[in-house]
């Protein structure tokens, strides 16, 4: 039976369960992010939609969607941010912080070109969110860069995730 993960908002009125493995995690330096996450940066983990589950309080939960990228969903209880889904990518990012009981291993940095506040930790640093469009080594133009495109599609065909790829090239 795979594992599984429970959390809650943050005055436990919503309650969410994730099963299995998170298909990536790393940090998310958009402006987006950052605005709703009241944080210079957003700790994600990405799922698949039927990985996650509302066990109580879905009737609490509200969305906000700026674009149509991004479907946040949050407590209307206490404003305890829960869930994003991105339906055009086919993923549900639940908050790291959400769910406590998950060893949280970043492997990537997306939308690093829009940080404010650089890290030094050694994991790839996306310039944008993949489509792929970069794989930076270093964002400062005094020092060399290098990019890399990959077909997502065809790398998750051949079973190669981005944090192996990223691992990989590092």
């Amino acid at each position: 039976m795979a594992e599984a993960h429970r959390g809650t908002c943050f005055c436990g009125a919503v309650a969410i369960e994730v099963t299995g493995v998170p298909l990536e995690m790393g940090y998310c330096h958009c402006s987006s992010c950052r605005a709703y996450s009241g944080g210079p940066v957003n700790a994600f983990t990405l799922w698949k939609p039927d990985d996650v589950k509302i066990t109580k309080g879905a009737e609490l939960l509200g969305r906000f969607n700026k674009t149509e990228f991004s479907d946040r969903r949050f407590c209307t209880k206490c404003g305890g941010h829960v869930m994003v889904h991105h339906p055009g990518l086919g993923l549900t990012d639940v908050y790291a912080a959400v769910i406590p009981t998950l060893a949280f291993k970043p492997a990537v940095h997306l939308n690093y070109a829009e940080t404010v506040l650089p890290m030094k930790d050694g994991l790839p640093k996306l310039r944008d969110f993949p489509g792929i469009t970069g794989l930076d080594t270093d964002l400062k133009l005094n020092k060399p860069q290098l990019r890399v495109e990959i077909d997502r599609d065809k790398a998750s065909a051949v079973g190669v995730s981005m944090s192996t790829i990223g691992s990989t090239l590092e």
